[in-house]
């Protein structure tokens, strides 16, 4: 059927090469003409071509003349022509698509037509890499179209200075790699002053191998972490100290669950902890630990709230009286009921910072990538990200052969007789490449070629220029290379003297990876530019991917037909069930990234809110509105509890709303009965608000503008920084645990978004009251500063940028495990099918 429609219709990637194939044609023709300027008028393309864009004309109406003005220079500055192919890889990715164009097709310099063309724009082109050697290579040798052309190119590699940092942002182009520029965006919004930002927004970006990067890697987090200042003990002093208090040392509001420090608390607390002002900026941490432990012994309870099972303390759900396992207390009160108990404290939070490679890169305004392998994941591409993927056909004729899988009874059969493959080949001069899964099956092969006597390179993927360069020899008469199939990803191989001769590169694999992308990958080594070559797998029924898909029947039939270890099958119909159970294990962790990305968009949101926030604090000069619209709810929360619609004014609770405004707002007496008695609730709260405006006024008198301006940024940064992480920590708990409450008929993904939001609103506001009591009661010193919640000595990265590691296949699921995706089935009646 499908066959049928492609007859009447065309086939859809064809149909878009056609269209574009009519732009080339065009290219081709400004091309003669093109040769004949000068350099000088080559270079003055650049300020003609921005001129027009400010007089109105769009990218997409420059593009042929850009698109030949970078050919010429590429001519004139590599000795390199763009051929029509790339051409067309150009214009795909100028789309935001995806172009798959083949090894050895020049997808590097393809790059340079649609990097050019944006950057015109000025808003900055960010060209990213797998790791730091390729964006340092690509970047120095494009450099020389770029410049002739006068575009700046700046590169962006780990441990940078961040002013070297902010220069290479600055650029038209910028080259760097996935982890850095992911960590240079969360560093970004952790910083204290605007200033030290590093990035502009994003823009758009063009991923070199974006399978690898956003397929992948999609589900690892870039963390920064750091060692948190808060220290065990000091939950223990604050518990200490709570439990010698009296009852008129502290006043419990009940039907807000708020529970706060008299006057005479407060003085206790100076005394008992040898400071001068509890209320001081300095001693905001030990204020915090106080105020949490007052909560943990005079709101939470016990059997109630929580109870202890397995020496953990474990949350009740308040409505339903189930136990939630896996969600913890934030901001420090699972802590401190820990302590109030006895019980060991568990580690403090210490993610200062966190997001998923898919959450970052989809916020480019636009984003286009390249690779040799992607059709398989095009589904996952577009529903994802919105990319198309679009193969772009070869220059040459693509002259590989593949042959048909061949399986062995066992993995020491397969690797005999690959390594007779390989002798054969090496005594005809015939070059090898060999590709294995783990580096434990390259070694294990490496022994067996050294018994043989057979010289050969062994690269375990630590990516670094040494490696690019043995795989850069691997084409070379008689030359044995094993690597795990992600070593010296980027690297064009070329054929040596007289390898073209005897078959060229010859590929061998010795497991099947359960993605056919990876598979493609590795046979994609050779044939490149029509060279010749030649691509085979060496499979046994003991290999995980034939073990997972029913090797049972095939080891059967061997063992009955009196099948030999060393004696193989080779079968097209066998490599087809390979192909179709990869298919089924793609589909399966597809099922689960998008899984992922559904519980990670719910962190994603939050971060944006947040990120957004900050970003205003930092660049703002004057955030006195943004700290009295956090004032506001404050005194609305506290007016809503206590003056209840439902109730007679005569019946509200006054007592508790003069309580709260003289503990955290206003001085001692400021409020009256007299004040509130007779208003209407809204009448309250504006009154309220006048009064602490009005203080708010005497301060800024008193202690100076430009002081309380700055003094306002210390404690709200603070604030946002300090609850955000740990806000960080609870949503990981809760994540953790959430997937045990299918066994009570809920759906997990459902019930964290809800209780996400709920948590998110809670953090929210404890930042307003934090703030709020801070700015309000401080008696703030002279030479106030803005210092990060964390020690920045004392921060680090969870992933060394620039290392890249072999293809990490998720994490092993037993067939009676729980399945990653939530659902709360085992594994083998949900995605493990």
């Amino acid at each position: 059927m499908l066959g049928l429609v492609k007859k009447i219709f065309g086939d859809a990637n064809e149909r878009e090469v056609k269209r574009l194939m009519k732009t080339v044609e065009f290219i081709n023709g400004l091309e003669p003409e093109f040769e004949k300027l000068t350099d000088e008028q080559v270079r003055a393309k650049t300020d003609e071509f921005r001129a027009r864009l400010e007089k109105g004309d769009s990218l997409d109406q420059l593009l042929p003349e850009v698109f030949a003005t970078v050919r010429e220079a590429a001519k004139r500055t590599l000795g390199m022509r763009h051929y029509d192919v790339q051409l067309l890889g150009g214009m795909v990715l100028h789309e935001g698509k995806i172009a798959e164009m083949k090894t050895g097709e020049g997808k590097t310099l393809v790059g340079t037509l649609p990097v050019y063309l944006n950057a015109l724009a000025g808003k900055g082109v960010h060209v990213v890499t797998v790791n730091d050697y390729l964006a340092t290579r690509d970047s120095e040798i494009m450099s020389q179209v770029y410049n002739f052309l006068g575009m700046t190119v700046g590169l962006n590699l780990a441990n940078m200075d961040p002013d070297d940092k902010q220069e290479a942002y600055a650029c038209d182009i910028t080259y760097g790699t996935n982890n850095e520029f992911g960590f240079d965006y969360l560093r970004d919004n952790m910083v204290l002053y605007k200033e030290q930002m590093t990035q502009r927004p994003l823009n758009f970006a063009i991923i070199d191998e974006v399978d690898s990067i956003l397929v992948d890697e999609a589900r690892t987090p870039l963390i920064i972490s750091g060692q948190a200042s808060k220290s065990t003990e000091l939950y223990f002093a604050a518990d200490r100290f709570i439990s010698r208090l009296v009852e008129e040392d502290y006043a419990i509001d009940v039907k807000t669950r708020q529970v706060s420090l008299t006057e005479q608390g407060v003085a206790k607390a100076e005394k008992a902890f040898g400071i001068e002002n509890m209320y001081d900026v300095k001693n905001v941490t030990l204020n915090h630990h106080i105020q949490q432990a007052l909560r943990a012994h005079y709101i939470m309870r016990l059997d109630v709230d929580y109870v202890i099972n397995d020496e953990e303390i474990v949350i009740v759900d308040e409505f339903t009286g189930r136990m939630m396992a896996g969600r913890r207390y934030s901001d420090g009160l699972h802590q401190a009921i820990e302590a109030k108990e006895g019980l060991e404290i568990q580690n403090e939070s210490m993610t200062l910072a966190t997001i998923t490679f898919q959450n970052y890169f989809r916020m480019y305004r636009k984003l286009a990538g390249m690779t040799g392998t992607a059709k398989t994941e095009e589904e996952e591409f577009k529903s994802i990200y919105g990319l198309e993927v679009i193969q772009i056909p070869t220059n040459k004729t693509n002259q590989r052969k593949d042959i048909p899988d061949v399986v062995y009874k066992s993995v020491n059969g397969k690797f005999k007789a690959a390594v007779e493959q390989i002798v054969e080949c090496n005594k005809k001069g015939q070059p090898v490449l060999v590709g294995t899964v783990s580096i434990e099956n390259s070694e294990r092969l490496s022994d067996m070629l050294r018994k043989k006597g057979v010289q050969h390179k062994v690269l375990n993927a630590k990516f670094h220029a040494e490696e690019a360069e043995i795989i850069s020899r691997a084409g070379q008469p008689s030359s044995v290379t094993i690597a795990t199939n992600m070593a010296g990803r980027g690297t064009d191989i070329l054929l040596g003297e007289g390898v073209a001769e005897k078959g060229g590169l010859h590929i061998i694999g010795t497991e099947r990876h359960e993605s056919r992308r990876i598979d493609n990958q590795l046979r994609g080594r050779a044939g490149r530019q029509g060279d010749p070559g030649s691509s085979q797998f060496y499979l046994s029924l003991e290999d995980e991917l034939m073990r997972r898909f029913g090797a049972d029947n095939i080891m059967a039939m061997m063992e009955r037909m009196g099948f030999e270890e060393d004696q193989p099958i080779e079968s097209k119909l066998i490599t087809k069930a390979v192909e179709s159970a990869q298919k089924r294990v793609e589909g399966n962790n597809f099922d689960m990234r998008k899984v992922v990305l559904q519980y990670d968009d719910v962190m994603n949101q939050q971060r944006e809110i947040i990120y957004k926030q900050r970003r205003e604090v930092l660049e703002a000069e004057n955030i006195r509105q943004i700290v009295m619209d956090m004032i506001s709810p404050c005194i609305d929360r506290i007016v809503d509890a206590h003056c209840n619609d439902e109730e007679v004014p005569e019946n509200w609770d006054y007592e508790e709303i003069m309580s709260y405004m003289h503990l955290h707002l206003l001085e001692d007496g400021s409020v009256t009965k007299d004040d509130l008695w007779g208003k209407e609730k809204e009448e309250i709260k504006e009154m309220l608000f006048n009064k602490v405006e009005s203080k708010y006024i005497e301060r800024e008198q008193t202690m100076g503008e430009e002081l309380v301006r700055e003094f306002e940024k210390v404690i709200v940064l603070r604030a946002v920084d300090s609850k955000w992480m740990d806000h960080i920590d609870a949503m990981d708990h809760l994540r953790q645990g959430i997937h045990l409450r299918a066994y009570g008929g809920t759906d997990p993904l459902r019930e964290y978004q809800f209780e996400g939001y709920e948590m998110f609103h809670q953090m929210i506001a404890a930042i307003q009251e934090e703030v709020s009591t801070l700015v309000m009661k401080s008696h703030v010193d002279q030479n106030v500063q803005r210092q990060a919640v964390i020690d920045e000595s004392k921060i680090s990265t969870n992933a060394e940028p620039g290392v890249k590691r072999p293809v990490q296949k998720d994490e092993e699921v037993g067939r009676n495990d729980a399945c990653p995706c939530g659902s709360g089935k085992k594994y083998k009646q949900c995605h493990g099918k």
